[in-house]
């Protein structure tokens, strides 16, 4: 397989999962498994939630897609299995890093597209309940958010 075409499916694996992951948060998490998100909108405390089984969720299919391509030399499985991983570390970064603040690393950013998506999710964080939630994606926000956070900026910038 020729490695572009092995980098595009990668690539392109990563913007889906977006989707899906959209998907999956809007429908799953607060549908019929929202037992295990619950305690994400109302922490208990602990360390671990019960919300933290959704990182096996997915990195069950792409640990299988990556181990059986390679395994049997079906290099575009094993691309989709990368894209699912490469998604998984945004994730990590974007939710438990930028917006949570697990690790201080960004803690002190005042760069617009961090401002941006730690405002949806609070947003979304404001629904304690599964119902009547908003901004289910993560990297990708809808324009509402963005329009707030700048006029916020620019409120900021005439002082």
């Amino acid at each position: 397989m020729n490695s572009v075409i092995f980098i595009l499916i990668t690539l392109l694996t990563f913007i889906l999962m977006e989707g899906v992951t959209w998907l999956t948060h809007r429908y799953i998490m607060h549908g019929f498994l929202w037992y295990l998100h619950e305690d994400h909108h109302k922490p208990t405390g602990h360390t671990f939630e019960k919300n933290d089984a959704f990182f096996l969720i997915f990195a069950i299919p792409s640990w299988l897609c990556i181990m059986l391509g390679l395994q049997y030399k079906i290099y575009w499985v094993a691309a989709i299995g990368f894209g699912i991983a490469l998604y998984g570390l945004a994730y990590f970064i974007v939710h438990e890093v930028i917006i949570h603040q697990r690790f201080k690393w960004f803690s002190r950013s005042n760069n617009t597209y961090i401002r941006t998506i730690r405002w949806a999710h609070k947003m979304h964080h404001k629904h304690l309940e599964k119902e009547e939630g908003e901004s289910f994606g993560m990297l990708l926000v809808a324009k509402k958010y963005w329009e707030k956070v700048r006029k916020e900026g620019d409120k900021y910038k005439s002082k």
